[in-house]
């Protein structure tokens, strides 16, 4: 399965410590500045959510809650909104935030296992599982281990998205 977004929010709550405003160009347009590799990307606010990036109140509980935030994500009702997806910036458009994402039994997100191999989760059964089990695959090449890792995580009773 492709990756398909969430809207969790959780690649854009820390990029406002990569992208800044460099320069507001007008008309809903502005220059971003990737701090970390120089890169300047022009953005244009999507016409759909021009509201939401013009909200200040939302703006503002955004920040609030996740102050590292990207200056053009909104978070609104436990669900993130890019305001300039349609022109977002490249390190934006190739991110896929898991290699494997693991549900629980209703469906909620329990964790996601990351490129490395590493288990991003709060759920005390699931990282006992992976902790326990998990060195017996390291050998594994790529696709072997993710499909090993699925069959593990499934007999668990975890719902598995590649």
């Amino acid at each position: 399965m492709a990756f398909e977004c969430s809207q969790c929010g959780d690649c854009c709550s820390h990029l406002g410590l990569v992208h800044t405003i460099e320069t507001d160009l007008g008309n809903l347009r502005y220059v971003v500045l990737n701090c970390y590799s120089g890169e300047r990307t022009t953005v244009t606010i999507d016409p759909d959510k021009t509201a939401l990036f013009l909200d200040k109140d939302l703006e503002m509980s955004t920040f609030a809650v996740r102050p590292e935030a990207c200056p053009f994500f909104r978070f609104i009702e436990k669900k993130g909104y890019c305001s300039v997806h349609a022109t977002r910036p490249g390190i934006c458009r190739d991110y896929g935030c898991w290699r494997i994402l693991i549900l629980d039994s209703r469906g909620r997100r329990a964790g996601r296992i990351m490129e490395s191999r590493h288990l991003s989760s709060d759920d005390p059964i699931l990282l006992a599982i992976f902790a326990e089990r998990s060195h017996l695959l390291e050998k594994l090449p790529d696709s072997d281990w993710d499909d090993a890792v699925i069959r593990m995580l499934r007999s668990a009773g975890y719902v598995v998205r590649t």
